[in-house]
């Protein structure tokens, strides 16, 4: 079974009920779980079929135990794991939008143990024995520039030891903060732009590239809810114009209706050939899923994320990347439907739905 490892931080995270503003809920009761993007990616990984490692650096509390529990649970390697006398877990806040009314996010993850630990400290020589696949996305050197540089060089053991290295931009507007003067979209680039040269497969959206890459279509506004999915493969061109080494590049397309109706795909662009995927397909066209009553859309990128990966090491699913997009695309889907950061969804579910069963009758 091919490995996956992914670096990164996770946070507590607290959430309103449904309905109910911050303003209404503290003090009062909120729902506690766990999550962060790239251990959103290695849990939803795992829960397809495929094993798994996350490395981070935790303080040393039961509140970290907990955490660390919640994904030995699931079944995610969790034995790299930094445990630091410094730094605290970090906490994020999320009051849910509805319809009109969109989510809101607070972090409180200063100070993180993460974002303060050396490079030093993992031992990535070991971590990546009888590793395929590493993963880290944006977010991770977003956080402290101490954070940046352990990123940069798990990139490069990575690349080193012979793994197929992925990154999701995910830009952070609200995090980018740690170099004095400097706008976050500028510290963004010219950290990334030294990050990405050691990439293989890229994950984005067009305002993700645009902010970060300053690769942007003035044609392409997502504001009205609608996009042009033709102007998708010259934007990946681009990209792959300015880093070369990538071999994938796959991009979200998400048309926000409003906070619970979205219309969800995917592209995937192959740099080499110049060969453009596009998933779902409905008569040889694209045809986006209508999610019409979006359950939780936090982590849905990073189930998509993860199940591309899964794809693309898939024996069968690996062959097509019409195929691997497809897959993508129909498990982030169904991430929509579940509350939380993990997607779990099962790889027979989400084939079922990747090959047109969308109607949700009840399994018996």
């Amino acid at each position: 079974m091919s490995k996956l490892v992914t670096f990164g931080e996770i946070m507590m995270r607290l959430q309103t009920k449904p309905g109910r503003r911050f303003r209404q809920s503290i003090p009062g009761d909120m729902e506690v779980i766990f999550g962060g993007a790239e251990a959103n990616v290695a849990a939803s990984f795992v829960l397809l079929g495929g094993a798994a490692a996350f490395v981070t650096a935790l303080p040393e509390n039961p509140i970290a135990d907990a955490c660390i529990g919640s994904l030995r649970a699931i079944g995610v390697d969790v034995s790299n794991m930094v445990r630091s006398k410094e730094g605290r877990l970090g906490i994020y806040f999320v009051e849910a939008g509805a319809n009109q009314r969109p989510s809101n996010v607070v972090y409180d993850r200063d100070y993180s143990s993460v974002s303060m630990e050396n490079a030093s400290s993992y031992k990535w020589g070991r971590i990546f024995r009888g590793a395929d696949w590493f993963h880290t996305t944006g977010i991770t050197p977003a956080l402290s520039k101490i954070a940046a540089q352990a990123a940069l060089n798990a990139l490069k053991k990575a690349k080193k030891a012979g793994l197929t290295v992925s990154c999701d931009l995910n830009f952070r507007k609200k995090l980018w903060r740690w170099k004095n003067g400097i706008s976050p979209s500028e510290l963004a680039s010219r950290v990334m732009s030294g990050l990405l040269p050691f990439v293989d497969v890229l994950i984005a959206n067009e305002e993700d590239v645009g902010d970060v890459l300053g690769i942007k279509d003035k044609a392409l506004d997502t504001a009205d809810g609608s996009i042009d999915v033709n102007r998708y493969p010259d934007i990946a061109g681009q990209v792959a114009k300015k880093f070369p080494n990538i071999k994938k590049i796959a991009f979200t397309l998400r048309e926000s209706i409003s906070a619970t109706h979205n219309r969800w795909g995917c592209m995937l662009y192959d740099t080499a050939s110049g060969a453009v995927h596009f998933a779902p397909q409905s008569n040889g066209s694209y045809s986006p899923y209508p999610i019409t009553d979006i359950v939780d859309r936090i982590g849905g990128g990073d189930s998509f994320g993860a199940a591309l990966i899964y794809a693309l090491l898939d024996d069968e699913l690996k062959q097509d990347d019409g195929k691997a997009a497809a897959f993508a695309a129909a498990a982030s889907c169904l991430c929509h439907t579940i509350y939380g950061d993990f997607n779990y969804s099962t790889k027979d579910e989400v084939l079922t739905l990747m090959r047109g069963s969308t109607s949700g009758r009840i399994v018996r």
